[in-house]
């Protein structure tokens, strides 16, 4: 088949599995990482409804977004022709072949200046994984630049480094999530996936039952109410100070002769230098530094010693999640709770283990096979030249040709339009606009490009920015596979066709690279694309080899899957770690405070986190009627001291500023909140209220992760009804 042939929108790409809408389409969810199961069957009116279906994930429950998931497919405002800006500023309406002829011009006219580096590509951790690895292919072979790297550096990069350094490989959860059901305690650290993936907290039952679900978070939110009534604690740090916390709880452990010296002994190295750092970090003095009583400390280190299989315990599990990862730090946070859960013996342990909470529905998969900007597919190093042979043997070209690493994300958007840096970037699957830290500052870098190219299916705030705009399919018009939270692959097959018009990203870029004058041509099928995933991935840390769609279909497969004839790996690390001698690394980490601090003229911390029902940016959920009208997601929590100081009630506007921008919404107080914070949605591509136009863009040293959860702001009230 030529690519002349794939110019047909409607062609049907190869499916397997139970599809098809006239008798339904066993699927799963189209947004975070928990995927549950779900079924689109049609409806009398021509659309479709979605059901759920049992799975160990989900068991049979789908949140709110899950259920109004089939709305998406019909929302108005659908990108269905391709747009390219005319002189005069506006977005019309093209045809493809003028959209390609734009962007090839404009690439060749970059590159032939300032070379390969002057064109970037910017990723998404909600691509299938075929399209994950096809956009890190296109960009290094067709486009031949470095500079590629995604959205998930802002999700799971901070506990990605610490689980590398730590284990030799990070999978978010390398255990079944089903598995937290049968511990005695479950510690969450910065998570709220009560509201963030609901039917996750099904699995937290066990632990609440026993009096063993411990949470970390400054705000006392859905999640942290799961604690009330004698099922656990709720430990509510200084923003900032979770790994000094962390290091208090290691500390009690020792102190009561809690650590599984056995464990230690024969499984992790460098334990010496990291129980000597906890050993100032007492009680009282944790209490002084992050406001948690040093009672309380206490008492969560008795439930996790209790729980702990060394002391007979059923098992527990030490859980990261974004509000501990998103910081100039997070990697010492990550790495303090691993410390944590070393010390009592669960990584490696049925029953018990470290795990993270990944975000993106493929936020797993995304980061393994290509769109990093320091990877190469089966997260191989892109600085290993064994890697590098193996993949450009797969590829077809010469392992020279593969550029080296590129700049990670927040450093990337920050070069875009400066000199030296790109002048052309390609957008798929995120909206930098919105999600970005700094996200002003951001906006203006993508202003200032030469070509701004941006595929995708709804005009987001980052599209609206776009010179071009490349209409795409969504998610029940794709065939494809994801990588659940768990390190599961699952089939996401395609229930209906895509509108007229609409092109797969896997035909744009085998189209645009053809036009480019790429070495080698593209797959397109996305049956033949996992079968050359697999062959690249094969040898590496996370290796798809033994799986395929038709077996993925029949029943999710955990990598590593490295042949056929593997069963897969639901459990890792049972009899060693990743790391070349096999056992985990405890490293000490750094004790530092927040980068943007509470100073004079900015006497609050910020923090930001999602809601019940929206998602990410909002680009899709706010698009759903029934998930709520623009705007009704903007608000601004405060403490009732803090409402009393800056005089203003329930209702009131009022304005939020950091050193870098402004935000207004109405308050609502609430105790939820500690009186030195206010809390923000940062959802906003409903409304054009960007609250990521106030957060920090320092970032971490080790992962690149951005300082999203804490910076100073003044609260005051705003002028009457501005920004409402």
């Amino acid at each position: 088949m030529t690519l002349t042939d794939l110019d047909s929108p409607q062609r049907r790409t190869s499916t397997t599995g139970t599809t098809g809408t006239d008798i339904g389409t066993d699927t799963h969810c189209p947004y975070c990482a928990l995927q549950c199961a779900m079924r689109l069957e049609p409806a009398d009116d021509g659309t479709l409804a979605v059901q759920p279906r049992d799975f160990p994930t989900n068991q049979g429950g789908l949140c709110q977004k899950g259920w109004t998931a089939a709305e998406l497919l019909a929302v108005r405002d659908r990108i269905t022709t391709p747009m390219v800006r005319d002189a005069g500023g506006e977005l019309r309406a093209a045809t493809w072949q003028e959209a390609y002829e734009r962007i090839v011009t404009a690439v060749r006219a970059a590159q032939r200046a300032d070379g390969p580096d002057a064109v970037a590509v910017f990723g998404g951790g909600g691509l299938t994984n075929e399209k994950a690895y096809s956009l890190g292919k296109f960009a290094r072979v067709a486009l031949g630049t470095a500079l590629i790297d995604y959205n998930g550096r802002f999700c799971m990069s901070s506990a990605a480094a610490a689980g590398n350094r730590a284990f030799g490989l990070d999978r978010g959860l390398p255990f079944p999530l089903a598995d937290l059901g049968g511990a005695d305690a479950v510690l969450l650290v910065g998570s709220n996936p009560a509201e963030t993936m609901p039917p996750m907290t099904r699995h937290l039952a066990g632990a609440r039952q026993r009096g063993g679900l411990i949470v970390i978070d400054p705000r006392h939110s859905a999640t942290a109410a799961l604690t009330d009534d004698g099922a656990g604690l709720h430990l509510r740090p200084l923003p900032g100070t979770d790994v000094v916390l962390l290091l208090g709880l290691l500390h009690a452990v020792i102190a009561a002769s809690g650590t599984d010296d056995d464990y230690l002994a024969a499984r992790v190295e460098g334990w010496g230098a990291v129980a000597a750092a906890a050993t100032c970090w007492w009680p009282e003095l944790t209490q002084q530094a992050t406001g948690v009583p040093a009672d309380q400390i206490r008492r969560a280190a008795e439930l996790l010693l209790a729980a702990a299989p060394h002391r007979g315990g059923a098992g527990a599990y030490v859980i990261t999640g974004r509000g501990a990862e998103q910081h100039a730090h997070g990697t010492d946070t990550v790495t303090a709770a691993i410390n944590l859960a070393l010390a009592l013996g669960l990584p490696g342990r049925v029953g018990s283990g470290y795990g993270c909470l990944t975000g993106q529905g493929n936020g797993q998969g995304g980061r393994e096979h290509g769109q990093k900007c320091d990877q190469l597919p089966g997260y191989r190093s892109i600085t290993d030249a064994q890697a590098r042979a193996h993949v450009a043997k797969v590829w077809g070209v010469d392992p020279d040709a593969i550029p080296g690493p590129g700049r990670p994300a927040v450093e990337l958007l920050d070069s875009l339009g400066r000199p030296g840096g790109p002048r052309v970037l390609f957008v798929h699957g995120a909206n930098p606009a919105v999600s970005a830290p700094d996200a002003g500052t951001v906006r203006e870098r993508l202003a200032s490009l030469d070509l701004l190219v941006v595929a995708d299916f709804v005009p987001s705030a980052t599209a609206r920015l776009a010179d071009v705009v490349l209409p795409v399919p969504q998610w029940a018009e794709e065939d494809g596979t994801m990588t659940s939270l768990e390190g599961r692959i699952l089939q996401r097959a395609r229930a209906t066709d895509p509108p007229d018009g609409v092109r797969d990203e896997l035909v744009i870029w085998a189209q645009l690279a053809e036009r480019l004058g790429a070495p080698v041509q593209f797959a397109t099928d996305p049956i033949e694309v996992f079968a050359e995933l697999g062959r690249a991935s094969a040898g590496g840390r996370a290796d798809y080899a033994g799986a395929d769609h038709e077996r993925v279909a029949r029943e999710p497969v955990y990598w590593p899957c490295p042949d056929r004839e593997h069963s897969g790996t639901p459990r890792m690390f049972l009899d060693r770690f990743a790391t070349p001698s096999g056992r985990a690394l405890a490293v000490v980490p750094s004790v530092v405070g927040v980068d943007d601090d509470l100073r004079e003229g900015a006497r609050t911390y910020l923090l930001t986190g999602r809601v019940l029902r929206q998602y990410q940016s909002g680009a899709q959920t706010a698009r759903v009627a029934a998930l709520g009208r623009p705007g009704e997601h903007r608000f601004a929590e405060v403490h009732p001291l803090t409402a009393h100081r800056i005089g203003v009630e329930d209702g009131t506007p009022v304005r939020i500023t950091s050193a870098r921008g402004s935000f207004v919404a109405p308050t609502r107080v609430t105790t939820a909140v500690r009186p030195d914070c206010v809390f923000v949605p940062f959802h906003g591509d409903g409304d054009n209220q960007f609250c990521n136009d106030l957060t920090n863009p320092a970032t971490d040293p080790v992962s690149g992760m951005p300082e999203f959860k804490v910076c100073a702001v003044d609260v005051s009230p705003a002028e009457h009804g501005a920004g409402t």
